[in-house]
């Protein structure tokens, strides 16, 4: 398995190993084929700023501003729950994470880390392009982020600020 996280910004210091164990259990939760779990994922995080956010949405859906996350899905597609390895990059603000966490009276790293579930979905198929797909793949969304609660610390997700002398 190749699993990358990496920060491109600097206002929101992230705790890239505790979202890589994030990612790797989301990955194995949603394996529909538990018996036979694929070890071939390669799969790319990047936390960026608003304005590489923005750059991205644009270039790849013609939508201006930035956005929560981005999925790009190199495999073929399927329908949910799509088996086996997946192949693909999210691209998540903290961003905006930190201000639909004000919207809706949470924090912003656990606004990361629902992101990171609604990304790997869409890599798994689930989709929310019609009310009735929205609908399911919200409710597996919450489903995994409230399991995800119980396995992490996600207020964890964000780092301190760095002591000096230590």
């Amino acid at each position: 398995m190749s699993l990358t996280v990496r920060s491109r910004q600097k206002t929101h210091r992230v705790d890239a190993w505790l979202l890589r164990r994030l990612a790797k259990w989301t990955l194995d939760i949603t394996e529909p084929d538990a018996e036979h779990r694929p070890r071939g994922h390669e799969l790319s995080v990047f936390i960026v700023g608003p304005v590489e956010m923005a750059r991205v949405n644009f270039s790849s859906l013609q939508h201006e501003g930035p956005t929560d996350v981005i999925t790009f899905d190199y495999c073929e597609p399927g329908h949910a729950p799509k088996p086996g390895p997946i192949f693909g990059d999210l691209f998540i603000c903290p961003i905006v994470a930190e201000e639909f966490a004000a919207k809706f009276n949470t924090n912003w790293p656990e606004e990361v880390a629902r992101y990171l579930i609604h990304g790997i979905l869409h890599l798994r198929g689930f989709d929310d392009c019609d009310a009735a797909r929205r609908k399911r793949m919200k409710r597996e969304e919450n489903r995994l982020l409230d399991e995800a609660k119980k396995r992490f610390p996600l207020s964890r997700l964000a780092k301190g600020p760095k002591t000096k002398g230590r």
